[in-house]
């Protein structure tokens, strides 16, 4: 089940050209495009003339031209030209959803679009700091469930076995990190030190480190499926602890934004941007580079685990002490889940 009352990312604004972008967000077919004057529309990818999926259309001045008898629909999803009939009825309209571009993001709201609020969609000030944080992005089809992809970053002790050559190195390291978790209303924050650590591969290939490290892993949670991170390393004896705002270390962002495609499968959109060599466009891919082999690492695993789930269920797993992060989110997720049920249910039941 998902949440639909929640802003998930529905694509990169780079991604919406002079061609529709057809996509599947919580079970639903939709088709994303943009209109001459630059507004997003995110319409239900079926034409209600004859059903005709409106991705094999095209964008004409007036809006979204069906490509088969040629009905044009605006970003709100009525249509505003039939061809050879001055009168449109009423009940000629498609579906939309409502649709925000926002740090070079595309959102979309996927319930009600009454209690759509923009002003829920989280900051990432980030991507428009090209001059600080230089960056690239991407976007994985996972066959996964979406929620396997959050479990995932919610339990960083994988990174010594998962990322040994990259950016994990020492399990033992990762294993003993001092983790405090702090809950918010509709997720969590939590920091990890890895004090007196050897430097992963990736952190020596950025930054040269010659010596033990205090690393830092600053991960910040917003239900159902972004997260904010912080990470990054200065040489012990820095006071990385006090601050981490130095000069001469290792530091990098991460954006995760999981959005659900079916029960098992999801879309991963994600951004590194460099926080140490930021004049050097070379630095950048290279660190693109070692975080895209990374998370192929990761894909990898939560899809053999999607597969081996799909045939054996959920029965049987426990939970270890590194799970905290993890149950936590799980939680809140279960809750959120709960009370749009239950207002759905009274809808019901008051209509």
């Amino acid at each position: 089940m998902f949440i639909r009352n929640a802003w998930y990312i529905a694509a990169w604004a780079h991604e919406i050209g002079s061609k529709p972008l057809a996509r599947i967000i919580c079970n639903e077919a939709v088709v994303i495009y943009r209109d001459q004057g630059g507004r997003i529309g995110i319409l239900e990818d079926r034409c209600c003339h004859r059903g005709t999926p409106l991705r094999f259309g095209e964008v004409v001045d007036n809006g979204l031209q069906c490509g088969y008898h040629g009905l044009v629909f605006d970003v709100d999803g009525r249509c505003v030209e039939i061809p050879r009939q001055e009168r449109i009825p009423a009940k000629a309209r498609v579906r939309s959803f409502p649709a925000v571009e926002k740090d070079e993001f595309i959102w979309v709201w996927m319930g009600d679009p009454a209690a759509a609020d923009q002003g829920k969609i989280i900051d990432y000030p980030w991507h428009n700091d090209y001059k600080k944080w230089p960056h690239k992005h991407a976007r994985y089809d996972i066959k996964g469930n979406y929620m396997l992809m959050v479990d995932n970053l919610m339990d960083l002790t994988h990174l010594g076995y998962v990322h040994r050559n990259t950016i994990g190195g020492n399990p033992k390291v990762h294993v003993e990190a001092k983790m405090q978790v702090t809950p918010t209303e509709n997720g969590l924050h939590y920091i990890r030190w890895l004090l007196d650590s050897t430097p992963p591969p990736t952190y020596v290939k950025a930054a040269g480190f010659t010596g033990k490290v205090d690393r830092w892993q600053e991960f910040e949670y917003f239900a159902p499926g972004c997260i904010i991170q912080w990470s990054g390393a200065l040489a012990v004896g820095r006071g990385a602890q006090v601050n981490r705002e130095q000069e001469g270390g290792f530091q990098l962002r991460l954006f995760h934004g999981l959005t659900p495609a079916t029960e098992d499968s999801c879309h991963y959109f994600w951004s590194t941007a460099n926080g140490y060599r930021q004049d050097d466009p070379q630095a950048t891919e290279q660190l693109y580079t070692e975080i895209d082999t990374a998370f192929q690492e990761d894909k990898a695993i939560v899809e053999a685990q999607q597969a081996r789930l799909a045939e054996t269920g959920y029965d049987g797993l426990v939970d270890i002490v590194s799970d905290s992060a993890r149950v936590h989110m799980r939680r809140t997720v279960d809750r959120l889940i709960e009370a749009e049920s239950k207002s759905t249910s009274g809808e019901l039941t008051t209509a």
